[in-house]
């Protein structure tokens, strides 16, 4: 089911008038280069009832502004600076984002000076003393085979007029953040000190989130990484089960409060019984509570295989008082563990002999380099991140909209988290893939 936005301002801001002529004009004359036209734009909404009763009662169409390169730049590459600063947990692509923003700066516009901030917004702290990394071809070039990020990061908050001081400082022209829910809310509120300093600094946003619960984002880089190594978990998982009179595999997947991960994974592999994710609530006892069903599935097929998301079943650890991450996001209780206990305590009381297993791979996906696609993602990412930068947009990010690279505004974004609706066809195709009851007494 797509989600209708309505009442929205999609209009990105510029720092003013794009008046140098871009240097892709004179790159590679024998190639003809489609340049965007800032009225070229992706309709928000293209569900056709919704449309028509937006024309019925003559309402504008909602529509993002259309990504890619432009005829006019604002920015004079020969003298500008540009910061790249990487924040928040691991993802897979982290690494072929930096790589690929540094090679379209230098390459493509000419930009020489390129900055690296270490350990997230604490690079940009001088009390941290982390130094400044200056990144050329030379130093990237093989970066994207590895894991992690090459320019460390860190969760928290950061005095944001201390960040800007050291933009201001250092004379950064365009800041490019690779960050989750939390880097794009300081990358708001950044360009909203910069904008009241009067400065010319153009504030990008790159979306980073394994579990691809970011707003207005049809897809997070990273995401199909994890997805295609959380299979091969599940795969293990049912090994292990089949294997074993009446055996077990649970397998417990990324998703603090969206169970993207957990859905996909369990729609990639097809052998999966049970998905449990923060969206939809369950019940462990009862008649028709998870162990009860679990019990009966294992008198029919003598074997089992349960992927719970990382954030479901929450309430049986409301009266744990968990407290909060540097993030200030919610510290979850662990449903893994809790689940091998409750699930192993059911049946040992009523005499039923069983073999569970248990994996989470969690740190293992997070760490991992890009898979193909996420290589080819991350790529067309940071090159639409490059050319809006260049023309002077700010305060947005690079999205990906009805398979169209669009620019969202950034408090657009975070004004809401892109969750599962448990009435769409997502999670009607893997009660279908799964055949589990609602879990719900």
């Amino acid at each position: 089911m797509l989600e209708i936005i309505e009442k929205v301002e999609t209009k990105i801001p510029c720092l003013g008038p794009a008046k140098i002529d871009s240097p892709l004009l004179t790159r590679r004359s024998d190639i003809f280069r489609h340049f965007i036209e800032e009225d070229e734009q992706v309709l928000v909404n293209i569900t056709q009832p919704h449309v028509n009763e937006q024309i019925k009662n003559k309402r504008p169409l909602l529509a993002f502004e259309l990504a890619g390169p432009r005829r006019k730049i604002y920015f004079d590459p020969t003298k500008l600076k540009c910061g790249i600063v990487t924040c928040g947990g691991l993802c897979p692509g982290i690494n072929d984002v930096i790589r690929a923003l540094v090679m379209e700066l230098y390459h493509v516009y000419g930009v020489k000076t390129i900055y690296g901030f270490k350990y997230g917004l604490e690079g940009f702290i001088p009390k941290y003393g982390n130094e400044l990394v200056e990144l050329v071809p030379a130093r990237v070039a093989n970066i994207h085979e590895l894991g992690g990020t090459v320019l460390g990061t860190s969760r928290g908050p950061q005095e944001i007029e201390e960040i800007v001081d050291t933009l201001d400082r250092l004379n950064i022209g365009i800041l490019f953040m690779i960050g989750g829910d939390g880097t794009l809310r300081a990358a708001a509120k950044i360009s909203d000190e910069v904008l009241r300093r009067g400065l010319k600094c153009s504030v990008i946003a790159i979306p980073k989130t394994i579990d691809n619960d970011i707003h207005l984002v049809e897809k997070s880089f990273g995401f199909d990484t994890a997805v295609e190594k959380a299979t091969e978990a599940i795969r293990a998982a049912h090994t292990e089960a089949i294997a074993a009179y009446n055996g077990i595999g649970l397998v417990k997947l990324m998703g603090r409060f969206s169970g993207f991960i957990a859905a996909y994974a369990t729609l990639g592999l097809r052998e999966v019984n049970f998905t449990l994710i923060p969206e939809v609530d369950f019940d462990l006892e009862g008649e028709s509570g998870l162990l009860e069903v679990l019990r009966r599935r294992l008198e029919s097929r003598r074997h089992a295989v349960i992927v719970v998301a990382e954030g479901a079943g929450q309430k049986f650890f409301a009266d744990q008082d968990l407290g909060t991450d540097p993030s200030g996001n919610p510290r979850l209780g662990d449903i893994g563990k809790f689940l091998v206990e409750k699930i192993k305590g059911y049946f040992a009381s009523i005499k039923m002999p069983i073999t569970l297993k248990y994996i989470d791979p969690s740190y293992i996906i997070r760490s991992l380099p890009a898979n193909a696609n996420d290589h080819i993602y991350c790529g067309f990412l940071a090159q639409n991140a490059v050319h809006a930068g260049m023309a002077g947009k700010t305060a947005m990010l690079v999205s990906c909209w009805h398979n169209i690279y669009v620019h969202i505004p950034i408090k657009m974004a975070v004004t809401k988290r892109k969750t599962i609706d448990p009435n769409s066809s997502l999670w009607f195709s893997v009660l279908e893939t799964t055949g589990q009851p609602s879990l719900k007494n």
